[in-house]
């Protein structure tokens, strides 16, 4: 299994840079996110539809199709539980201050470290920066 932060799931649905990459990387095995990653999809497939990028039937057909395989569990969502925040919360006492960690980035990080994961996938230059302070090897494919 594979954890995958928001940047990289949204690209198995739209075609940002670097889409090929990462359904590639996709296909070869199981998929994890935190359940932030779920919440955070929908709102980039609106950002999207705000842009005017998509329409209104744009954006719905391609909610229907996330949730319907999200529903058929093509992604195993992890929870944002209390032990996910105390992670959190170790990790902001010492970082260091070079490191900018915005909460988003750091609940896909203290979750993946959390549920045992040794790496996470982004294109999020921050989340990678920061990923050695939570144990991790921040990976790039694109």
């Amino acid at each position: 299994m594979i954890y995958l932060d928001t940047s990289y799931i949204v690209r198995l649905y739209l075609e940002d840079p670097g889409w090929q990459q990462v359904r590639k990387l996709a296909a070869a095995d199981h998929i994890a996110s935190c359940v932030l990653g779920h919440a955070e999809t929908l709102a980039a497939f609106h950002r999207r539809f705000r842009e005017g990028i998509f329409n209104q039937q744009d954006l719905r057909s391609l909610l229907q199709q996330f949730e319907g395989e999200c529903d058929a569990g093509a992604f195993h969502w992890l929870p944002f539980s209390p032990a996910v925040v105390a992670e959190l919360h170790k990790a902001y006492l010492s970082l260091p201050k070079s490191v900018y960690l915005r909460a988003g980035d750091g609940i896909h990080l203290s979750c993946a470290a959390e549920n045992g994961f040794k790496e996470i996938y982004s294109n999020d230059q921050h989340l990678l920066a920061a990923a050695h302070i939570f144990s991790l090897r921040g990976q790039n494919v694109i």
